[in-house]
């Protein structure tokens, strides 16, 4: 057990979707939350984040910093997906121990897991075959730094662990079109059809595909509760156990933005993998599971949207 009381913590990517439900967990905590913009430090470059490390001395890190983005940002941009998670992650696991910070949660992505993979996907799939090529990139980065927490565990004693969130939605999510992942990208086309007053609403591929969908803060009680009760090589799930298709999401999301035209779909635009629902067990039997129900997860998000970002014009 790792008590955080009295401890000091700094989340890395604090104003990202996880980054920011993290910090907000961890209000609950009798700790103390050390944070910083890019302003402040780059984690691209070494030295920036050695001082900064230097400098604060947190007890622990969230490593929640990603460049993500959906098929069609990781199609465009594959090196900036490989490039600046690579380095983000070295640097920080790299300081981390150089600083002598005890323990480290990295977060990495049900990407990580080959395209094939058996259904629900256990831990020890990784690396068992090929890589879903639409984000083969951003995987890639993630399975390097969960490697590197365990090379640090297993050669300098390190209490580093790796999480692997599934898909993940909720307040602070990216709503742009051009980068943005299945949920937040299909409720703002679903919206805006809403008040065009379009017929029809189009959406990529078959609508066959399965995915399997978490609140974000879900997702940061999960990842707190790991940082106090987990120890071990051996990366962990952190999903909700159950999936549904890309038709059936896009039939609950209009349903609560409101929109009630055609679901039509552009069969011109890849599928991706076919399912991809990653196995609860270890995280059931470690004592968490997740309280916030699909619908009521989608509701909450879109009236966040509605407060925050509906007002912005379309990209």
């Amino acid at each position: 057990m790792y008590d955080l009381a009295g401890k000091s913590v700094w989340v890395a990517g604090h104003r990202g979707m996880v980054g920011s439900a993290v910090v907000r967990r961890l209000a609950r905590e009798d700790c103390t939350v050390i944070t910083a913009g890019r302003d402040a430090v780059d984690l691209k470059r070494q030295a920036e984040v050695e001082v900064f490390l230097r400098d604060t001395r947190p007890d622990a890190i969230v490593m929640a910093a990603a460049k993500v983005g959906g098929i069609l940002a990781n199609e465009t941009y594959p090196a900036d997906f490989l490039y600046d998670n690579l380095m983000m992650e070295a640097n920080i696991v790299a300081a981390a121990h150089a600083n002598d910070v005890g323990r480290l949660l990295f977060l990495g992505s049900s990407c990580i897991y080959p395209k094939l993979a058996p259904q629900p996907i256990q831990e020890s799939a990784l690396l068992t075959g090929p890589l879903e090529e639409t984000n083969e990139w951003y995987a890639i980065a993630k399975i390097a730094g969960i490697k590197l927490a365990q090379a640090y565990r297993r050669q300098y004693g390190r209490d580093y662990i790796s999480a692997m969130p599934t898909n993940l939605y909720g307040p602070g999510d990216n709503f742009d079109l051009h980068s943005s992942h299945v949920v937040p990208a299909l409720m703002r086309k679903a919206h805006e059809a809403k008040l065009h007053g379009d017929r029809q609403l189009v959406v990529w591929g078959t609508g066959t595909p399965r995915r399997e969908f978490l609140h974000a803060d879900d997702c940061a009680d999960a990842l707190v509760f790991l940082l106090k009760t987990y120890s071990g090589d051996e990366h962990v799930n952190v999903g909700s156990g159950e999936d549904l298709t890309i038709l059936a999401l896009t039939e609950m999301v209009c349903d609560v933005v409101g929109f009630q035209g055609e679901i039509v779909h552009d069969l011109s635009k890849k599928n991706g993998t076919p399912r991809k629902l990653m196995s609860a067990d270890k995280l059931r039997a470690l004592g968490w599971q997740p309280r916030i129900g699909l619908r009521q997860g989608l509701a909450a998000t879109y009236q966040w949207f509605l407060e925050n970002l509906a007002e912005e014009p379309v990209p």
